[in-house]
């Protein structure tokens, strides 16, 4: 190929990587906020089989994902309201907030009780409803014990408009008259001991998961905090919402990604430096990268639109595999000293990297099945980085490099052959069969303590102060996660109330036990039409007669007056679930209804107070329609299912390179090819076992890129040592130094402030480094040479 071809080809690379460097530019900064994707829930694979409870985990999930929730807390009552009030001014003056709520508009308890007065002959509580049933029931009795009620504090009846105490006793029983949080003083309040609580909510005016609207949003928080702290001395703020924690995932992203990328730079800068001794190949080799981490952009925003955190970390330590392919070609060149010609160079190594890149590209594909949006973005960003960082050493280098180079530093090249003899002398004859069984005898007591681990929960670590908080906001305002919920179907919305109400007899039976705190649902607060029909026929048997019912409430004392209004107020009209829906008090409760299409109708009824899944699954059984939705079990399951399916993959992936490498070195030989990267990943799990770390999917999939990293390093050992044959420990030196740049990128994972990817640095960290050890002793005629 002659040095115009090779610069025609180079000058055609570059125009085509400046087009896909515009275009991943435009993706990432000409189309509104940066399509970061801090979401966790995003992140997770879909996990029902039924669409719709996927949809309603999702709605629940992001029902409040807009808003914080902050609780003023101080010991002095007066003190946390006047901060409380004070905290809601400040936030308000902030356009990031669409709406701050701190004091509410003032009101009269006792008028929620109004929209119910139409419907108060068709709403009974378990407790009236059974008394009523009774033969000879007395409605004189429960008129006496009406009027001997304690005052009412809460949502109240006027004493005329209930005088049985059937609306009240109802009333008493709804969300709102049950919460911790009471009117005071027109805020929220809620008492604990000494402490008063008061809650403040702001919702922002944007997503949660925007980068702009996070900054200003929590820089607007950090004034309003030093403000109140300043001015009311012993106040408590706690705070819970997404915003902080997609907050506190961005800064932890952005930390790794800081530390694998800069660190990683510098320590594989310095290691060209001082193996090749020139700024050169440095440049080039980084040249090379940058053009794989380009492409590796941009073809993910083109497939996902977005990017995801873990991507954004991993891809800072791609850098470590994807420099290897121009490490290969920048020894091929110092190793030709004054011969060197750059096509001559091309054909010799390119069997090697085609192969090596091959069998990379194996195990992230195999990486792409899992169906994990993470892990699939993760896979496509690393084929599309792995192959432009491939085709860059094909078509830009060649123009680059065509001078000669002088050769590595001879004194690593010394020091590489030595390791190599040392490696290779026991793989030789009958001491390499004794060296694999010791081996294995070593690896032994490691596996035997392996374990699993397959909680959603380890995936990323949620700082420990937000969730501290998170938990006693819970405690003092009676808020649910709605990480479980029921999912309540029926052909129409009363088939689905009834449903529910047979999944809620079941809840108050765990609830009288103390297994469950409660639940909120659509049925609590709006009876099926049957339901309201039974408690209007009972109460019929009392106003059949209406000249006896109107002497009992004479005889009581009241006045003719009321007697007559109450009187006429019969029968009624039933609550209807639309009419209810449009009504102001049930704007908090509206994500609970699902709504209906031409496959039925759905409700959410959401447990309290309880996250034994097997306790509010046991809850369900049987009952048509209801079916629990436990977000975090369903993606711990599968994972565990995943994990599992993991090692058949990997054999598979195994088995997969055999034929390969039998074509390519002949069926006696390609084991000995191939037993490097088995035996570390053996090895790398016997360790992890010894480390007492607990296997999870992460650790799978890193075993997967172990095998085809460690059969790059046995692929570039074999297919370079004829080449170097005049200068033994060169070829080593250059898998060497491949592996150590791996070393710096992926092992740096291992310090990730996300478990997910600590656990696959932390793999692929003892992966690289015993597959390396490992490599001279695939070639065991070099230690038998004297």
């Amino acid at each position: 190929m002659t040095p115009r071809t090779l610069k025609l080809r180079a000058g055609l690379f570059a125009v085509a990587t400046v087009l896909v460097a515009a275009l991943g530019a435009y993706l990432l900064f000409g189309r509104g906020p940066l399509p970061i994707q801090t979401d966790l829930l995003a992140m997770l694979p879909a996990t029902e089989q039924n669409p719709l409870a996927e949809a309603a985990a999702e709605r629940l999930a992001h029902a409040n994902g807009d808003r914080m929730v902050l609780l003023v807390e101080s010991d002095d009552d007066a003190r946390a309201k006047d901060a409380a009030r004070a905290l809601g001014k400040a936030l308000a003056t902030h356009k990031v907030f669409g709406s701050v709520t701190a004091e509410l508009p003032p009101f009269d308890v006792a008028r929620m009780a109004a929209p119910y007065l139409l419907h108060r002959f068709f709403l009974l509580t378990d407790a009236d409803r059974g008394v009523l049933a009774q033969p000879g029931h007395d409605p004189a009795q429960a008129l006496a014990q009406r009027l001997n009620e304690p005052f009412v504090t809460g949502v109240g009846v006027p004493l005329a408009d209930d005088p049985f105490g059937w609306l009240q006793h109802w009333l008493a029983q709804q969300p709102w008259s049950r919460s911790p949080l009471l009117p005071e003083d027109d805020l929220l309040v809620a008492h604990r001991g000494k402490a008063t609580y008061v809650l403040v909510t702001a919702t922002l005016d944007g997503s949660s998961y925007d980068d702009g609207v996070q900054h200003r949003a929590l820089g607007a928080l950090h004034d309003a905090e030093q403000q109140i702290t300043r001015d009311y001395p012993g106040i408590r703020l706690l705070r819970t919402g997404a915003v902080f924690y997609a907050a506190a995932a961005r800064a932890g992203a952005e930390h790794d990604v800081h530390m694998v990328g800069w660190i990683s730079s510098l320590g594989i800068a310095l290691l060209l430096l001082a193996v090749f001794r020139s700024p050169g190949p440095l440049l080039l080799a980084f040249l090379s990268t940058a053009v794989g981490v380009v492409a590796a952009t941009t073809v993910s925003l083109l497939v996902f639109g977005k990017v995801y955190l873990l991507t954004l970390v991993f891809g800072a330590a791609l850098l470590g595999e994807a420099v290897d392919y121009s490490i290969q070609y920048l020894s091929a060149r110092a190793n030709a000293g004054a011969q060197w010609q750059a096509g001559t160079g091309l054909r010799q190594v390119r069997p090697a990297l085609l192969l090596a890149l091959a069998t990379s590209l194996l195990g992230y594909a195999l990486l792409g099945l899992v169906p994990f949006p993470a892990l699939r973005q993760m896979a496509v960003f690393a084929i599309g980085g792995m192959g432009a960082a491939c085709l860059s050493v094909f078509w830009l280098l060649p123009a680059l490099l065509q001078r000669p180079a002088q050769p590595m530093t001879p004194a690593l090249v010394r020091g590489a052959r030595t390791l190599q003899r040392a490696l290779a002398t026991p793989a030789h004859g009958w001491r390499g069969a004794l060296a694999a069984v010791l081996l294995l005898l070593l690896a032994l007591p490691g596996w035997t303590q392996l374990r699993h681990d397959d909680d959603v929960h380890n995936l990323i670590a949620q700082p420990a102060a937000l969730a501290t908080q998170e938990a006693r906001i819970r405690e003092v305002t009676g808020l649910g996660n709605g990480s479980q919920f029921y999912l309540v179907q029926g052909k129409d919305s009363e088939q689905t109330l009834q449903r529910e109400e047979a999944l809620e007899t079941r809840l108050q039976a765990l609830a009288d036990d103390g297994r469950l705190g409660g639940w909120l649902g659509l049925a609590g607060m709006v009876p099926s039409q049957a339901r309201q029909a039974q408690d209007h026929a009972l109460l019929a048997r009392l106003f059949h007669d209406p000249a006896r019912l109107r002497q009992t409430l004479a005889d009581a004392g009241f006045r003719p007056a009321a007697i007559d209004a109450y009187l006429a107020a019969w029968p009624g009209t039933p609550l209807r679930l639309d009419d209810w829906l449009k009504t102001p008090l049930s704007t908090p409760f509206r994500p609970l209804w699902m709504g209906c299409s031409a496959q039925g109708c759905a409700s959410l009824v959401l447990p309290q107070g309880s996250e034994n899944g097997a306790l509010l699954a046991d809850a369900a059984a049987g009952l048509p329609g209801v079916h629990l939705v436990d977000k975090p079990a369903s993606v711990t399951g599968l994972f565990g299912r995943y994990r599992g399916y993991a090692s058949v993959w990997l054999l598979a992936a195994v088995l997969l390179i055999v034929p390969v490498f039998g074509w390519r070195y002949g069926w006696r030989r390609a084991p000995r090819v191939l037993a490097p990267p088995v035996l570390g990943i053996a090895l790398t799990l016997a360790a992890l076992g010894y480390l007492g770390q607990p296997l999870t999917l992460f650790h799978w999939m890193a075993l997967m890129l172990v095998l085809g990293v460690g059969a790059n390093y046995a692929v570039f050992l074999h297919e370079g040592e004829p080449h170097a044959a005049d200068k033994p420990g060169a070829m080593y030196a250059s898998v060497l130094l491949s592996a150590l740049t791996a070393l710096l990128s992926f092992g740096l994972l291992s310090l990730s402030s996300l478990p997910a990817l600590r656990d696959f640095g932390l793999t692929l960290l003892l992966g690289i480094a015993f597959t390396a050890l490992l490599v001279p002793a695939s070639r065991p005629e070099i230690g038998a040479s004297p």
